[in-house]
């Protein structure tokens, strides 16, 4: 199934998907970036087909709790939960990214497996 050239090639894709949950300045780009990465190489490689649905299920899951903390954002509370996120996304972002390139394995916490 791998047509990489190199696994290092094949790293470097996965990575890309986890990298681009962080494309925040479009309008939903966490997802949309992910997505295209994903559907470009994942009947090419079963690692960045794995990581790639990892990456998009917490993009997801990360927007829909993004969505719920701007409401709460009326309650006040929902200030502090909107800053927790945005580090929360970024801390476990890199930590993907990482474990990624050091061919480790690394589950996203509170992933909701929209993508099996």
């Amino acid at each position: 199934m791998t047509y990489f050239r190199t696994p290092h090639e094949e790293r470097n894709w996965a990575m890309f998907c986890h990298l681009g949950g962080l494309v925040n300045f479009i309008p939903f780009g966490n997802i949309i970036v992910p997505l295209i990465l994903w559907s470009m190489r994942k009947d090419e490689s079963e690692l960045v087909n794995r990581e790639g649905k990892k990456a998009l299920n917490f993009q997801i899951s990360f927007t829909i709790y993004m969505l719920v903390a701007f409401i709460l954002v009326f309650v006040i509370i929902g200030i502090l939960a909107l800053i927790v996120l945005g580090l929360l996304n970024l801390i476990l972002v890199i930590i993907a990214v990482v474990k990624t390139l050091n061919n480790e394995e690394f589950e996203y916490p509170m992933s909701i497996k929209f993508i099996q």
